[in-house]
């Protein structure tokens, strides 16, 4: 079964103000919907745009790994760890909270930012937080994130170019940019994909594209 979610279903978030502007794929905050609270491990998929200048101060997280992908600009990030890091598109940022991490989140240069943040529960409640960054991630690198029982594939296409999707119990494909075709159905931008028990689905970049695949078994 393929549920297909076009991105001008998300919820609408953020400051517009404060130069903060999100939207929501799964219920959040105020968008209360209990029939969309989760899909498998994935509880939050937003789409943030920060302004230069502007940002989300200091704040907490319990129980959730976070993930994070910058479509364009740099994100500065600062945690209770002591940690700090820029992150560039191409790079995942894996903030795993565990039980109990504040952090900053901002943009701090001269240009707009848009970055993609998934929140996924772990299996197991507690622990201690780490943070991890990957630096210029390849397509045929999965990235895994066991305490979630889930994988993270990213793929970029040329136009024309076909790739599969995992098989598995639960896979979300996230498109970033681009247009793909993947069944019958035609995804955009901030379009997404909940796939159950799928098997040999596939998809196609009508032009070129940059998907976010997670695959949970």
């Amino acid at each position: 079964m393929i549920d297909v979610r076009r991105a001008g279903e998300r919820y609408r978030g953020g400051d517009p103000a404060a130069g903060i502007a999100s939207l929501h794929a799964f219920s959040f905050g105020p968008h209360y919907d209990p029939d969309n609270l989760r899909f498998g491990a994935v509880i939050a998929c937003n789409e943030e745009r920060l302004a230069p200048g502007a940002g989300f101060d200091e704040h907490p997280h319990s129980h959730t790994e976070i993930v994070t992908w910058v479509v364009e600009g740099e994100l500065t990030h600062r945690d209770s760890t002591g940690r700090t890091s820029l992150i560039r598109p191409g790079d995942v940022q894996h903030l795993s909270a565990a039980a109990g991490v504040r952090h900053v989140e901002r943009n701090e240069g001269s240009e707009p930012l848009t970055f993609v943040q998934m929140w996924l529960a772990p299996r197991e409640p507690g622990g201690t937080p780490s943070y991890e960054v990957v630096r210029g991630i390849a397509d045929a690198t999965p990235y895994a994130v066991p305490a979630a029982g889930a994988m993270l594939h990213v793929r970029r296409l040329d136009a024309g170019e076909r790739t599969g999707v995992p098989d598995g119990g639960q896979v979300y494909v996230h498109v970033v940019r681009g247009e793909v075709r993947l069944s019958a159905a035609v995804l955009r931008p901030g379009d997404a994909a909940r796939i159950v028990d799928g098997a040999s689905v596939e998809a196609r970049a009508v032009d070129a594209a940059e998907l976010l695949i997670w695959e949970m078994r």
